[in-house]
């Protein structure tokens, strides 16, 4: 092969051939470049414009036909709604400190496994002679405990992320194994106040700022069954029908007030009262108080907690109660008919008792 030194008569003209032959190079080389960056760029678009749709389709405020559709029903027919809140995942709670509670990310599996199948079992084991049409799982927040205040100190690990990669995957599991159990599966979401990402809880962009929308989204993405629909409104409640009643799920912490002698009834009421003049609903549900009540004739169901009795409680002298989630039945003609606390804590199995 012949060199530059082969074509130059001079020093002059050998010194501007290497001088081309190296710009030649480096537009070659920039050329290269950006073709991988116009190839990343694509997937990017691609993963992008998937990712939204995905967002779309779950963000949608629409329930599934099946919920509301008006074709007539036999008179049996029936929907069972159950929500799990309040499980504070990776919190660890020590019962040195409390003396009624224990709680790790062991036991939460334990109790969240034990949620599913309490609520297979109350729902086909305890009533008969009905057509269970489906489930509505209601998802009211507060599934982390995130890293606010102190909590980030006594949590099984202090990020975030590894946190909602682990449980997003186990939520997934007992989503899996609900559907397997139902023919026809809704999640609803709303987030908490514990997964908030900043100190000052935001007004807007408050659903993204959350470890609780992340976990559901992630689980939104990574459910197989067919037979599962979801519900993830960017508001901070949200508003579906379930046959001719209508429904509002919020967590909970828009209440203000609950410590004098009325409890938490006159606050949360007030609260209702203003609720009903954007969004008129036949029953408000919420988490947040870790106070199982069932009161839906009043239009109210508050759930309890996977977590259970802890310090905080404990050192404020609130009541204690056990785990317990909140399960109800709705019917076409009659609303909510029969309800009934899901019992998720098992002393002996935990490894705890006294």
């Amino acid at each position: 092969m012949q060199n530059l030194e082969d074509f130059a008569e001079d020093d002059t003209l050998l010194e501007e051939l290497r001088s081309e032959q190296a710009r030649s190079s480096k537009l070659e080389l920039k050329v290269r470049t950006l073709k991988l960056d116009l190839k990343e760029a694509l997937q990017l678009k691609e993963e992008y414009q998937l990712r939204a749709s995905t967002y779309e389709a779950a963000t949608s405020q629409k329930p599934p036909t099946w919920l509301t559709s008006k074709k007539k029903r036999k008179k049996d027919a029936v929907t069972i709604m159950a929500m799990l809140s309040d499980c504070h995942f990776d919190e660890i709670v020590k019962f040195s400190e409390n003396g009624l509670n224990s709680y790790n990310r062991e036991i939460a599996e334990m109790r969240l496994k034990l949620f599913v199948e309490k609520l297979i079992q109350l729902s086909y084991d305890q009533i008969s002679n009905v057509n269970v049409e489906g489930l509505v799982l209601c998802l009211a927040g507060d599934l982390v405990s995130g890293n606010l205040h102190d909590l980030g100190e006594h949590n099984e690990t202090p990020y975030g992320p590894v946190t909602c990669a682990y449980w997003s995957s186990q939520l997934v599991a007992a989503i899996e194994a609900l559907a397997k159990a139902f023919p026809k599966v809704h999640i609803v979401n709303v987030m908490g106040n514990h997964g908030r990402l900043t100190f000052k809880p935001r007004t807007a962009g408050r659903a993204r700022d959350s470890w609780d929308w992340l976990i559901a989204h992630s689980a939104q993405q990574m459910v197989q069954a067919k037979n599962v629909t979801w519900q993830i409104p960017e508001s901070h409640d949200c508003l579906f029908n379930v046959y001719n009643t209508r429904i509002l799920l919020t967590h909970g912490d828009a209440v203000r007030g609950g410590g004098g002698i009325g409890g938490i009834w006159p606050p949360i009421k007030r609260l209702q009262a203003r609720l009903m003049v954007n969004k008129p609903h036949d029953l408000l549900i919420m988490g947040h108080w870790h106070q199982l009540t069932m009161a839906a004739s009043a239009g109210l169901i508050v759930n309890g907690s996977l977590k259970g009795f802890d310090s905080y409680a404990a050192i404020n002298g609130f009541s204690s109660e056990p785990a317990q989630q909140a399960w109800w039945v709705v019917s076409p003609t009659r609303g909510v008919t029969m309800q009934a606390p899901l019992f998720v804590e098992n002393k002996e199995n935990e490894g705890w008792a006294c």
